[in-house]
């Protein structure tokens, strides 16, 4: 079933908005009466049929709803330098967004080699991988921080920052993180956190940690990351 993002819906009947509208009508060649299903960002899955099947203004009309669709016990926030390559940047938030992730924030570190990224293009991406996962919670985006600043923002869960530096004592995630935890992970540019990084961090609460024995590229190791929470939350499902 089709699955389309409906932000602000409320009542029994919503009009997609353009672009959505298009993609029913003319890509899909959807009719009035075929089912689909709604995301709102806010938690709730709708499920409706096709009303007035207008490639400009389609409108569904909501036969069911589910109020905190998945909801997660644990609240996942990565900080993550801009990559030099965006198409990079972009995979990574494609995947983090399929796995499951409550916020990303561009940080701007000492080795980053880029300073901006294209917030309209990345929530776009941020929308499609929420449709294609069925995500009913939306991820947020945050405007790029600096590293300085960022780290001694307060933050009430558990705070990581992955490192490659092998002369620090660097924990496993699954050592310092439990499950229903809410949880914090910083990533590195390319040339890692400096040294100074490193220690503002752990003067401000982060704990040090690795992602194996392997060295990661930056958007690998984002997702790694993020689906190293995932596990520990989902490990004893079924």
């Amino acid at each position: 079933m089709q699955v389309f993002y409906a932000p602000g819906i409320s009542g029994n009947e919503f009009i997609l908005d353009l672009n959505e509208s298009r993609h029913v009508v003319r890509v899909l060649r959807m009719k009035e009466g075929s089912e689909v299903k709604l995301i709102d960002g806010r938690g709730n899955l709708y499920e409706g049929v096709i009303g007035v099947a207008d490639q400009k203004r389609c409108l569904i009309r909501v036969t069911g709803v589910r109020n905190e669709f998945e909801k997660r016990n644990y609240r996942l926030h990565i900080a993550i330098s801009p990559l030099k390559n965006p198409d990079r940047f972009e995979w990574f938030v494609e995947k983090a967004v399929e796995i499951g992730v409550d916020e990303i924030t561009p940080l701007l570190c000492r080795n980053s080699e880029k300073t901006g990224i294209k917030a309209e293009r990345i929530n776009n991406i941020i929308v499609s991988a929420m449709k294609q996962s069925l995500k009913a919670y939306g991820t947020v985006l945050n405007e790029p921080a600096l590293f300085s600043e960022f780290v001694k923002s307060p933050f009430s869960g558990i705070k990581m920052i992955p490192h490659c530096n092998s002369l620090s004592e660097r924990k496993s995630i699954g050592n310092v993180y439990h499950p229903g935890q809410d949880a914090i992970i910083l990533i590195g540019p390319e040339g890692d956190f400096s040294r100074d990084e490193i220690d503002l961090a752990s003067g401000n609460g982060y704990s040090q940690v690795h992602m194996g024995n392997s060295r990661l590229r930056s958007e690998t190791a984002g997702v790694a990351a993020c689906y190293s929470v995932y596990f520990i939350n989902h490990s004893q499902d079924q």
